[in-house]
């Protein structure tokens, strides 16, 4: 742990990270100073951080915020590195983290590390499920949940902190150091951040970074964007894939879930066909963690043949008139849509559409055709994902100005047996403020509709 007794430290960002990251540097002894952009009405933990000492700055980033005799800035995961404080920082030699590389330093608890462009919170809330079940004590946070550091300061050495880990999160790490950790997938996502694909991977693969051998790296076998640069880790490698054995790790096999310990033995888990996880791959992962930290084969299949899913990701809403309602609204990139849609095995009514990045979808053309019966789209992108349709054949073409109106054309489109999905393919902002307000609004609709045919 590093002694931050009188210590000059800055705290950019007055979200839950950085109120929880100001609290715990205050009570190590340091001289803080919390930073934030928004005015202070929009900053609801100013008061609560006045009160305990600690000098709060709203509205603006003063030009002398950050200065020589700063020690450190903690910045919230989403400020860019080309903000005006975080540039300074940096132009001075001033170390510039995360919270959760604090985290790491406080932790007593070994930590579970779960990262990837897609699938994130679903393995992350099934690898905490397993593990209750199986008696294991754990503590979930980091990306959802709990802020990290919050459950740092209170693990205990005999049980597992699980955390969810962004791009952006690890990017602003030094030291950390995950017992295992796990890189999910790789595909083209906030490069208005990152700036380039090189970046991003580079971001996800600190996850690894001070690992030794004592700890675990699992991979994604089926992805050589990853495997062609994980070559050279240092902790002990074990793989997951849907597609093909592996030398180590959790693989599909005759419709079967295969565990190969890498030593000649190998157990079925579970069958393909008994899980309720709407990806296999966040199965085999989850699997993989719970096997490595202590889980019995017993209550990993109760979990994964009873689990309920997570809100906004491919999560039920609702059965009407023999049509299925599924909320997607997390899928906020091509590739999280393509995951959706091709775990439909019914014709799909497509809701889809968001924020404008430039992408023009021509790979989901494969995944739609034959399998989506008609397109119903919003937002900035719905003009090229329509065209998109109509490059695949697709004859039922809506444009739609809201979510309502989406779920009532969606309503009079589909049969029985169909399935009405809602994954955007698109980030939220352009209309929403959040992926979850898109498809709350969008479960409400679905429920008036249910309501009003009753």
């Amino acid at each position: 742990m590093i002694d931050y007794q009188g210590k000059q430290i800055v705290v950019l960002g007055m979200a839950k990270s950085g109120v929880a990251v100001a609290k715990l540097l205050h009570r190590f002894g340091a001289h803080v100073v919390v930073n934030d952009r928004k005015p202070r009405g929009e900053s609801p933990g100013a008061e609560e951080l006045e009160a305990l000492g600690i000098t709060v700055i709203c509205g603006y980033h003063p030009d002398d915020l950050v200065h020589t005799d700063v020690a450190l800035v903690v910045k919230n995961p989403g400020i860019p590195y080309e903000a005006a404080p975080v540039a300074r920082a940096l132009e001075l030699g001033i170390p510039v983290m995360t919270e959760v590389e604090l985290a790491y330093q406080i932790a007593k608890a070994p930590i579970i590390g779960i990262t990837g462009s897609n699938g994130k919170t679903t393995t992350t809330t099934l690898v905490g499920l397993i593990l209750k079940q199986a008696n294991i004590s754990s503590m979930v946070g980091g990306n959802i949940g709990t802020v990290l550091c919050g459950l740092a300061e209170t693990a205990q050495p005999d049980e597992w902190l699980v955390a969810e880990l962004s791009s952006f999160q690890l990017m602003g790490t030094k030291e950390f150091r995950p017992h295992i950790g796990v890189l999910l997938n790789l595909y083209p996502a906030h490069l208005d951040y990152h700036h380039s694909m090189e970046e991003y991977l580079n971001a996800k693969l600190k996850l690894f970074a001070n690992q030794t051998e004592e700890d675990v790296a699992i991979l994604p076998y089926d992805q050589s964007e990853i495997m062609n640069h994980c070559g050279h880790l240092s902790a002990r490698t074990y793989f997951f894939s849907k597609t093909q054995e592996v030398p180590r790790g959790a693989y599909v096999k005759d419709g079967m879930i295969v565990y190969a310990d890498g030593q000649g033995h190998v157990e079925e888990i579970i069958g393909v066909k008994d899980i309720t996880v709407p990806h296999v791959d966040n199965a085999l992962a989850a699997i993989l963690v719970t096997l490595l930290a202590g889980a019995d084969k017993q209550s990993i299949a109760t979990v994964l043949s009873t689990f309920a899913g997570v809100e906004h990701r491919m999560e039920f809403v609702a059965s009407i008139n023999g049509v299925n309602y599924f909320n997607d609204s997390k899928a906020t990139n091509p590739e999280a849509a393509s995951r959706a849609l091709q775990a439909c095995t019914e014709p799909v009514v497509w809701i889809c559409g968001g924020l404008d990045r430039g992408v023009d979808f021509r790979e989901l053309l494969p995944v739609i055709s034959g399998r989506v019966k008609a397109v119903i789209a919003l937002g900035e992108t719905a003009p090229i994902l329509l065209e998109r349709a109509e490059d695949a054949g697709i004859n039922e073409r809506i444009h739609v100005d809201t979510v309502d109106k989406a779920v009532l054309a969606a309503s009079r489109l589909a049969q029985p047996g169909d399935v009405v999905l809602l994954s955007p393919a698109c980030a939220s902002w352009d209309m929403f403020p959040s992926f979850e307000v898109r498809g709350s609004m969008f479960k409400d609709g679905v429920h008036r509709l249910k309501t009003s045919l009753a």
